[in-house]
């Protein structure tokens, strides 16, 4: 995995207008600038912020990526939790999971 490289990829989307532009005209050329895994390619191009925030993409950077997706806080807020839900404990970084899913916070 590629956090880093990933990182970079939002965050160079979060300050440069060209790079807004580029991504929205073909999301999928655009990454292709940046060496990142098949997962975190299709997580990027299919503006999948519950797997990005599974795969340990830091909130601060994640929030400004749903906003150019057009997302709403409390949408945003809750494709994090459905990515948690679907695919599984968050992977790497400061928010990684060192125990298993809440059954109970899961089902609620």
């Amino acid at each position: 995995m590629s956090l880093y490289t990933l990182s970079k990829l939002l965050y160079t989307l979060n300050r440069d207008d060209g790079a807004k532009a580029r991504f929205k005209a073909d999301a999928h050329a655009f990454t292709q600038d940046f060496v990142l895994t098949d997962e975190e390619r299709q997580a990027i191009v299919n503006r999948d912020i519950g797997l990005l925030y599974v795969l340990g993409v830091n909130g601060q950077i994640l929030m400004h990526f749903g906003a150019l997706c057009g997302l709403e806080w409390s949408d945003y807020l809750q494709r994090m939790r459905d990515g948690v839900k679907d695919h599984g404990p968050v992977r790497a970084g400061i928010y990684a999971m060192t125990t298993g899913i809440d059954e109970k916070v899961a089902g609620a």
